[in-house]
């Protein structure tokens, strides 16, 4: 049966074994008026949901288990089962079997994108100091979605509503950062982070901030060179094809709420954007990765091994990834179909001002 045809199909990889991965898809999906608006399928194994339903008490998880995508239930939870064998879960511990378990999740789980059996991703959270080795090199989802799918570039990008702030460099140490602002970064991540904002967020003609490296954006080169010799030079090419502004003193741009003036913002350096971020969109943030020909969400947060199978995690960011995921589905869509067909986008107004158009054209004739 064809996927198309129905509710969109989501794929959740379950990240660290011992993190609050699984209590967030159990808390998730045991309401079950989000399966009125997808079909999920969560790549683990059923020991994995089994234990961690036990410590969520009065919990209506129910789900079927499959083993390969012609069995999919459209009305029930789907686990697809990645491993069958026996594993040592330990709740609150970062050990080599969390890590490696949370990879084969996500290699699952990005194989059935990279085949469309789903049409969406999202992932809980995984933890770099156990996923990273020789077989997974990459310091964390963003860098592994961009090479299996051969993206030139992509973007993370932090969401919450309205607010979103994209980040120029991401997990790299701080005395690095500034090795990557360079023009050429800079107005790569801007025309991907002006491209999504149009494609996946409906937004005609986006209007994006630039934050500066350096404290008060470098006082006119009194405070370091980037700035006046990269980041200005980067947004005067860039507003030859997009509505760009800045570099704004990354301390006094928030602090003003200038980001409410903006559809999205672009930070330097990963602390720079997330910060704010953070405090601001408090638990409604989510992980957007700009640049897929695919779409994949996450929470903002990470694997909370302090509150790992106690029962405390909220849920609430894990909860708005799916719906990010969702309305970036069904905006996509709407964006394929303008392109394909133009005058679907006109409002009644505008097509009866081009149908009296038409006439006087056709009078003057």
């Amino acid at each position: 049966m064809n996927v198309s045809q129905h509710k969109p199909v989501i794929g959740i990889s379950i990240g660290d074994l011992n993190g609050i991965g699984t209590e967030l898809v159990i808390k998730t999906f045991s309401d079950h008026r989000m399966l009125e608006l997808c079909t999920p399928i969560i790549f683990a194994s059923n020991k994995l949901m089994n234990f961690y339903r036990k410590s969520i008490p009065e919990t209506n998880f129910n789900y079927q288990s499959i083993k390969d995508f012609t069995r999919i239930n459209y009305k029930q939870i789907n686990i697809f089962n990645c491993w069958e064998e026996e594993v040592n879960i330990t709740p609150g511990q970062l050990t080599d079997i969390g890590g490696k378990y949370a990879i084969k999740s996500l290699t699952a789980a990005v194989q059935a994108l990279k085949e469309n059996k789903i049409q969406g991703l999202v992932t809980a959270p995984i933890h770099k100091k156990n996923t990273h080795s020789p077989e997974f090199n990459f310091t964390g989802h963003t860098p592994y979605l961009k090479h299996v799918f051969g993206a030139q570039d992509v973007a993370m990008l932090m969401v919450a509503g309205n607010f979103r702030v994209g980040l120029l460099t991401e997990h790299v140490p701080l005395q690095d950062a500034a090795k990557y602002v360079t023009r050429e970064n800079i107005l790569s991540k801007l025309s991907l982070i002006n491209n999504s904002l149009i494609k996946d967020f409906g937004i005609d003609k986006p209007k994006i901030a630039v934050l500066g490296l350096n404290p008060h954006a470098g006082d006119e080169g009194l405070i370091g060179r980037e700035e006046e010799e990269i980041v200005k030079p980067a947004i005067k090419d860039a507003k030859h094809s997009m509505l760009v502004v800045g570099p704004y003193s990354a301390d006094a741009f928030f602090a003003r709420r200038h980001h409410e003036k903006f559809d999205a913002v672009l930070a330097m350096y990963h602390d720079q954007g997330l910060i704010p971020f953070k405090s601001l969109a408090v638990g409604e943030g989510v992980n957007y990765t700009a640049g897929l020909p695919v779409v994949r969400t996450s929470p903002d947060h990470g694997t909370a091994f302090d509150i790992a199978g106690k029962n405390k995690a909220d849920h609430s960011s894990f909860l708005s990834a799916i719906y990010e995921c969702l309305d970036i589905i069904e905006r996509r869509a709407v964006y394929a179909e303008n392109r394909r067909n133009p005058m679907k986008k006109m409002t009644p107004a505008i097509l009866a001002n081009v149908e009296d158009e038409k006439i006087e054209d056709a009078g003057e004739e």
